[in-house]
């Protein structure tokens, strides 16, 4: 791949006066990942490029500065508290945008999975050793390719949004850009899930769902793990089962060997009341689903989508509630967020969850709307998340509909230890028929 050519940088304000002041950032804004999440978009231009190339920054930055006005928390920055918590302040610093050049062409990309270690390249870089209110919470690059594709790299702080409201600013932001109205006004008071309020009482939560994840027996710590090397391969619990079992097989666990799957699960519609249309922040959390190796392993796929079926319903109105209390209860939330940048997962070993040997994490991107930004110049032709395997943290997987068609595809992504990953495409692509059959 050709060098790339920064031609600048810019900061992008709201294009009128916006409200200024802090604001009090919910228990699962500030748990969990709070660094920065990329995703990026390929364009290819159209026969009839209806935008001249050099035009399309200027709408960009045009439409940004015009979205960060009902948006305007996107423009503010993170800063600390003590005992590890965060607060919003909204001071209308501005949003970072790069423009770049490269002499690659978009056909140069193949299929785009062989070169997403060039991805970082075209996602904005954070520099994580700056103080964290100094940080932009939306960084933004357009690349041009010497075809004339552009591709949009994406970087947003998961300390203020997760993905379903990073995807509803996007959206509306493309919108804007084709010249449409704002469609769905964010909800911007966090106060519905008591955001900056002191705890109530105790919670009735049981402490060992916050607990570490299990780690391979006869070892104290995850710090060899997280040091292997990766690498990723080309419905939902009968799936995520079928990898679970598969990965207890290709590891060759003992049968006693403690082992938990994490799945992310969306409160919005589970909450009573739920949040209103449009909440913009982090409205989703971890769970674990808990099992042994042997178990997984002898009992078959049904047992193993059972345990992830019920770490999900137990997510009730009762247990949010109970969680958030929790969280509330806690001197300090430091050793439930995940602090450092996904590239240096290894330096940072007791910060946040680690979805490694024996663990696994399953991130569900199926019923968002990942696909289709359309900024004015067509489709996107691939989407992906802005970064390299290796700089996952840990085992991953991740479920998304390529083309939100509703035809049934599906694209599985998974993150797992080089040495593991002949031993596990062996078993995954034997037993595939059954796992797709029981679904």
């Amino acid at each position: 791949m050709a060098v790339l050519r920064m031609k600048g940088c810019y900061m992008v304000k709201p294009a009128e006066p916006t409200w200024i002041g802090f604001q009090s950032l919910s228990e699962w804004d500030q748990t969990s990942l709070i660094t920065h999440v990329p995703t990026i978009y390929f364009y290819r231009p159209p026969e009839s490029w209806t935008t001249p190339v050099d035009k399309i920054g200027a709408t960009l930055i045009e439409s940004l500065s015009r979205a960060l006005v009902p948006f305007y928390p996107l423009a503010g920055r993170v800063q600390r508290l003590s005992g590890g918590r965060l607060e919003l302040n909204c001071n209308a610093k501005g949003v970072q945008f790069t423009e770049a050049e490269s002499d690659s062409e978009i056909d140069e990309f193949g299929d785009f999975t062989s070169s997403s270690e060039y991805y970082h390249h075209l996602t904005p870089s954070i520099d994580y050793t700056l103080p964290i209110h100094e940080l932009p919470l939306l960084a933004v690059q357009l690349t041009r390719f010497a075809c004339g594709g552009i591709s949009l790299g994406l970087t947003i702080s998961h300390a203020v949004v997760d993905g379903q409201s990073a995807l509803h600013f996007f959206i509306e932001w493309a919108g804007l850009a084709r010249g449409g109205p704002l469609k769905t006004e964010p909800f911007l008071d966090r106060k519905v899930l008591r955001a900056g309020d002191p705890p109530s009482g105790l919670s009735s939560l049981n402490e060992w769902q916050f607990e570490h994840l299990p780690q391979l027996l006869g070892q104290s710590d995850d710090v060899e793990e997280r040091n292997k090397e990766t690498s990723v391969v080309i419905r939902y619990e009968m799936l995520a089962g079928h990898v679970w079992r598969c990965a207890c097989k290709a590891r060759k666990h003992s049968s006693e060997q403690p082992t938990a799957l994490v799945v992310c699960v969306d409160a919005r519609s589970r909450i009573e009341p739920p949040l209103p249309t449009g909440y913009f922040g982090n409205a989703s959390f971890d769970v674990m689903a808990r099992s042994t190796s042997g178990e997984l392993v002898s009992k078959g796929l049904g047992f193993a989508a059972s345990r992830i079926r019920e770490a999900i319903d137990k997510v009730t109105n009762e247990y949010i509630w109970s969680t958030i209390e929790y969280l509330k209860n806690q001197r300090d939330l430091t050793k439930f967020q995940d602090l450092h940048s996904p590239a240096d997962s290894s330096s940072c070993p007791n910060a946040g969850p680690f979805y490694g040997n024996p663990n696994l994490g399953v991130v569900s991107w199926l019923r968002l709307p990942l696909y289709g930004l359309d900024f004015g110049w067509g489709k996107e032709l691939y989407m992906s998340l802005g970064t390299h395997d290796n700089d996952l943290d840990g085992d991953m997987v991740l479920l998304s509909d390529p083309s939100c068609s509703g035809d049934g595809s599906l694209v599985v992504a998974l993150c797992l230890q080089v040495p593991h990953m002949d031993s596990f495409n062996k078993h995954f692509y034997a037993d595939v028929g059954f796992a797709c059959d029981s679904y």
